[in-house]
């Protein structure tokens, strides 16, 4: 049974917007006196899959759950899909745009820093349908 549950709207169309999901759950996490290094590590792999459903997804919706010992967080969109999801998961690897570079993003760390703060990270796509990114994330 969930304690806390919330979905937010991602919106691509407004870059001052990116990154409020993540950070407004993080406001969520310490409110509820969740340790730190759990804070740092859900912030990192929930604002990672927040800006790649902006960058390559064109947007979508975020889920989070708090269970009794663990933190559940799951984006999903109805972007291109990965086409490959191995070589995405390369450190580096990366489809973005060179205007969303010009911005700062799109280095390819993204899906690499949310397995390495994660428990345990499914991802789930098919070219032309979207990708679903559920990362888990234990107390």
């Amino acid at each position: 049974m969930a304690l806390f549950t919330k979905e937010y709207k991602i919106d691509p169309s407004d870059p001052m917007s990116y990154g409020q999901a993540s950070s407004s759950f993080k406001k969520t996490l310490k409110q509820l006196g969740i340790p730190a290094d759990i804070i740092k590590r859900t912030a990192i792999a929930m604002y990672e899959a927040e800006i790649n459903t902006i960058i390559h997804g064109g947007g979508g919706t975020g889920k989070v759950s708090i269970e009794n010992n663990h933190i559940m967080i799951s984006f999903q969109d109805d972007g291109p899909g990965i086409a490959d999801i191995e070589l995405a998961m390369q450190e580096g690897y990366s489809t973005a745009s060179p205007e969303i570079r010009e911005m700062g993003f799109g280095a390819g760390l993204g899906l690499p820093n949310i397995k390495k703060n994660s428990s345990s990270m499914k991802i789930e796509s098919e070219p032309g349908k979207g990708t679903t990114v559920t990362i888990r994330i234990d107390l």
